[in-house]
C-alpha cells in the first residue's frame, strides 16, 4: 500500500517563522517526497502579531545563495528582488577621510553570477520565503514560555503525530496554550526561549558596538556626487560605514559606535534591541568623515538601534532527543561578517540531509507487513539531530570563537598607517562565505560509524586562496579614481592573485 491514509505521520513543530524557521519549513517539507511512507505534518509558530516586511537590510553569501537555489525559492535569486554590484566582488574598503579604495574581496569559486553576493531588503526576503510556505501552517501571537519533553517510546501510544513512537514534545506559549507534536526545531531567534529551557545558564553579552541600521527609498540618495555603485565599507580608526544598494530600488546605511566611547552623551548607551534611534546622532557620528559618507549619512531619514550581542558556542544543539536548533537560537555570533541569513539556510539543509538520511534508511517499504518495524521514534530522531549537529557545530563553533576572540584582542589603530595595515590583512573569510554544506555533512556521514565529529577541513582548502584584490585590477574594472597604490600584504594564510 503507498495512499496516504497508510503513511506514518511525524508532526514538526518549529517555534519561529523568521528566516531561520522559513527556511526550516520549505527544508523539511521536501521529506513527504523523499521518504516514502512518511508524512510529515510541519508548523510554525510565531510570537508576531502579524506577518509583514520589516527590518533592515540582510546580505546572503554564495554558500547561502547555493542553499536558496537548492530549497528551490529561485524567485530570491532575481535581481529585482536583492542587488549585485557591477564589480562582481563581495566588498570594498575605502577610507573614512579620503574616500579612496584601500582593498577589497573577491570571490573564490564562485563561477555563476545568481551566487555571488546578494543584498536583500530583509522583508523582501522572508516575504518571498513565506510564499513557499502553506500560510495555514503559520500560527501567530504565540510566544513561547517553556518547552515539556516526554519521551516514552516503549509505550503503545501515539507520539503528537503518531510516527514518533510514544515521546512527545510540547511547546507551552505565554497566552496559556500549547502544541504538542513529535519533534521540535527551536528557530526563535538569539534570545532563544527554547535554547533557555535546556540550556538555561547560557548568556549573551554586549560585544561593545551598538549598530545603526536604515532601510529608504534609493531615490534618496540618486544626487550624491561620486557614490559607489557597488556596496561600499569605509573604515575609520574606531568605526566603520556601510553602504549598499538592495533590491526593489531600496538603499541602506549601516553605522555603528560603542557607547563607553560617548560617557557625555546622554541616551546613547542602552538601547532595546530594533529600538527607534535618532538620526541626528548617527549624522553627527559620520559629520566629518568624507563627503560622499556624510552626504549619505545626512540623506538618512530614520535609524533603528541594534545593540549587537553574543554568547558562548553551545556544547551541543540535541536536547532530550527531540529538540534541536537552528539560526541564531543555535549559534550566538552577534551577526558577525553578515554571516547570519546564510548560516540559517545552510542548517535548515544540513538538517533536511540528515533526516531523509536517518528516516530513509529506518523506514521499511509499504508492502512490508510487519507494521511494528515502520514505527521510530527519539533514537531515530536523536541520530538524526547529531548528524545534523555534527555537520554545522564545529562550523559555527569556529565562527563564535573568532567573534569572542576578536573582541578580545582589538586594538584601535592610533596612526592612518596602522589603519591601513587593519584594513588589508583582514581575516579570510572565505572559509565562511563560500562554505559547502553538502560537502560536510557527506564527510560527516563518512565517519558516523566512527562517531567522528570531521572538521571543517573544506575551509582550510580555501583558505590558501587569496582574498586581497589587487587594487589596480580594481581600478581598472570599477573606474575608482584615487586609487593607484597598490597592496603589498596579503591576508594571514593567503597568497596574493593578480
Amino acid at each position: 500500500m503507498s495512499n496516504d491514509d497508510t503513511r506514518k505521520e511525524i508532526k514538526v513543530l518549529i517555534a519561529g517563522a523568521g528566516i531561520a524557521g522559513l527556511s526550516t519549513a520549505i527544508a523539511l517539507g521536501r521529506l513527504a517526497t523523499d521518504t516514502p511512507g512518511l508524512h510529515f505534518d510541519v508548523q510554525l509558530y510565531d510570537k508576531a502579531t502579524e506577518l509583514r516586511e520589516i527590518g533592515a537590510s540582510i546580505a546572503l553569501s554564495p554558500n547561502g545563495l547555493r542553499t536558496l537555489e537548492r530549497l528551490g525559492v529561485d524567485d530570491a535569486l532575481a535581481d529585482d528582488v536583492s542587488y549585485r554590484g557591477p564589480a562582481a566582488l563581495p566588498m570594498i574598503y575605502h577610507h573614512w577621510k579620503t574616500n579612496e579604495v584601500v582593498s577589497a574581496d573577491r570571490f573564490v569559486d564562485v563561477p555563476d553570477r545568481k551566487h555571488q553576493t546578494a543584498r536583500f531588503h530583509r522583508g523582501h526576503l522572508h516575504s518571498t520565503l513565506l510564499g513557499h510556505v502553506p500560510r495555514e501552517t503559520i500560527h501567530l501571537r504565540k510566544a513561547v514560555e517553556s518547552v515539556v519533553v516526554r519521551d516514552d517510546d516503549a509505550a503503545n501510544g501515539v507520539g503528537g503525530g503518531g510516527g514518533g513512537g510514544g515521546g512527545t514534545v510540547t511547546l507551552l506559549f505565554q497566552d496559556g496554550t500549547s502544541a504538542t507534536g513529535d519533534v521540535l526545531i527551536g528557530a526563535d531567534g538569539l534570545r532563544s526561549k527554547v535554547r533557555r529551557t535546556f540550556v538555561p545558564g547560557h548568556t549573551l553579552h554586549h560585544t561593545g558596538r551598538t549598530w545603526i541600521r536604515s532601510t529608504f527609498d534609493a531615490s534618496l540618495i540618486r544626487d550624491i556626487p561620486n557614490l559607489p555603485a557597488d556596496s561600499a565599507h569605509w573604515w575609520g580608526p574606531r568605526y566603520t560605514f556601510f553602504a549598499s544598494r538592495l533590491g526593489r530600488n531600496m538603499y541602506t546605511t549601516v553605522g555603528n559606535y560603542d557607547p563607553e566611547d560617548l560617557p557625555g552623551r546622554r541616551g546613547h548607551g542602552e538601547f532595546r534591541w530594533d529600538q527607534e534611534g535618532d538620526v541626528n546622532f548617527f549624522r553627527d557620528l559620520y559629520a566629518d568623515w568624507n563627503p560622499v559618507v556624510k552626504a549619505l549619512a545626512d540623506a538618512t531619514p530614520h535609524v533603528r538601534m541594534y545593540p549587537n550581542l553574543a554568547g558562548e558556542p553551545l556544547e551541543s544543539w540535541v536536547f532530550e532527543k527531540r529538540v534541536t536548533l537552528v539560526g541564531d537560537a543555535a549559534h550566538t555570533h552577534g551577526g558577525a561578517h553578515a554571516a547570519g541569513g546564510s548560516l540559517a539556510l545552510d542548517d535548515a539543509w544540513a538538517l533536511y540531509l540528515s533526516l531523509k538520511h536517518v528516516l530513509s534508511s529506518s523506514t521499511i517499504d509499504d508492502d512490508d507487513d510487519d507494521e511494528s518495524d515502520k514505527t521510530f521514534g527519539s533514537e531515530e530522531f536523536e541520530r538524526a539531530f547529531t548528524l545534523y549537529e555534527n555537520t554545522r557545530r564545529p562550523h559555527t563553533t569556529r565562527l563564535v570563537e573568532s567573534v569572542l576572540a576578536t573582541k578580545a584582542a582589538a586594538v584601535v589603530p592610533s596612526t592612518d598607517e596602522e589603519l591601513r595595515e587593519k584594513m588589508n590583512n583582514r581575516p579570510n573569510m572565505t572559509w565562511l562565505t563560500e562554505h559547502d554544506v553538502e560537502a560536510t555533512f557527506a564527510k560527516v556521514l563518512e565517519n558516523e560509524m566512527g562517531n567522528n565529529v570531521v572538521e571543517d577541513d573544506d575551509a582550510r582548502q580555501v583558505e590558501r586562496e587569496s582574498v586581497i584584490f589587487d587594487i589596480r585590477e580594481a581600478t581598472t574594472i570599477m573606474g575608482i579614481p584615487g586609487s593607484e597604490s597598490v597592496l603589498d600584504t596579503t591576508t594571514e594564510s593567503a597568497v596574493m592573485v593578480k
